[in-house]
C-alpha cells in the first residue's frame, strides 16, 4: 500500500481547495444528519476513482443526486451492522437501573448483575472491533455493486476480510494517526475542524480503494474497469 500517498493525494488535484472547502460544507451539515449521506457518496466515488487506477482521484462535486441516494444507502447497511450495538448498550442501561435498584443487602444479586454488565460490555467491545474490520469489505462490496443486499452478502464479506486483513489492519490503523492529525484543526477553530475532519475522511476513503487495489489475488494491471 502506498501510505504517504493517501495521506497527500488531496494536495495533487489542481482544484483541492474549492473541492475540500465544499466537503466543509457537508461536513457542518452533517450536524443535522442531511450531509451524511453526501459525504459517504462523495467517499463511494473517491474509493472507485482509487480502485480504477486514477492518477488524481479526488472526485468533482457533481451529480449530488446520485452521491445521495448512494450514500443513504450505504448509511443504512452501517446502521443495521450496528443494531447489536444499540441492543447491546439497551441491556446495558437496564442492568445499570437494576443494580441502583438493589439495597445493600442484595450484594449478590448486584455481583451477578454486575457480572452480567460487564460481559455484555466485552461483547460490545468485540462486536465494534468486528464491525471496524469489517467495514471496509463492506464498502468495497457496495462500491462495486451498490445496492442494499451488497453489504451483506456475509460469505463475501467474510472471504475477503480474512484474505486481506493485514492491509485492513493497517488502514485502521493510518486512520487512527489521520483522526489524530485531523484534530490538530480544532486549532483554527470551527472551520478548522470541519475542513480537516473531511480531510481524514478522504484519506480512510484512499485507504479503503488501495486495500481493494492490493488485494490477495490481484496484479498491478487488475483494476476496476473505467466504465463501472
Amino acid at each position: 500500500m502506498d501510505i504517504g500517498k493517501a495521506f497527500t493525494f488531496t494536495f495533487d488535484d489542481e482544484k483541492w481547495i474549492n473541492k475540500v472547502l465544499v466537503g466543509g460544507l457537508f461536513v457542518l451539515a452533517s450536524s443535522i444528519l442531511i450531509g451524511i449521506p453526501f459525504l459517504i457518496g462523495y467517499m463511494l466515488q473517491l474509493i472507485r476513482n482509487v480502485m480504477q487506477g486514477m492518477e488524481k482521484p479526488l472526485p468533482e462535486w457533481d451529480e449530488l443526486g446520485e452521491k445521495f441516494k448512494e450514500g443513504l444507502f450505504l448509511a443504512i447497511i452501517y446502521v443495521i451492522w450496528t443494531i447489536p450495538l444499540w441492543l447491546i448498550g439497551a441491556l446495558l442501561g437496564l442492568s445499570g437501573v437494576g443494580i441502583a435498584g438493589i439495597s445493600d443487602n442484595s450484594n449478590a444479586v448486584g455481583s451477578f448483575i454486575g457480572i452480567v454488565s460487564l460481559c455484555f460490555s466485552c461483547l460490545a467491545t468485540l462486536w465494534g472491533i468486528a464491525i471496524a474490520l469489517l467495514m471496509p469489505a463492506i464498502t468495497i462490496r457496495f462500491a462495486l455493486n451498490p445496492e442494499l443486499k451488497s453489504g451483506f452478502e456475509f460469505a463475501e464479506i467474510w472471504q475477503f476480510t480474512r484474505d486481506n486483513l493485514g492491509n485492513i489492519i493497517i488502514t485502521l490503523l493510518l486512520s487512527i494517526v489521520a483522526a489524530i492529525i485531523s484534530s490538530f484543526g480544532v486549532i483554527l477553530c470551527i472551520i478548522g475542524v470541519v475542513l480537516t475532519y473531511f480531510w481524514y475522511y478522504l484519506v480512510y476513503a484512499h485507504l479503503v480503494g488501495q486495500i481493494y487495489v492490493h488485494r490477495k489475488g490481484a496484479t498491478p494491471s487488475d483494476v476496476l474497469p473505467a466504465t463501472m
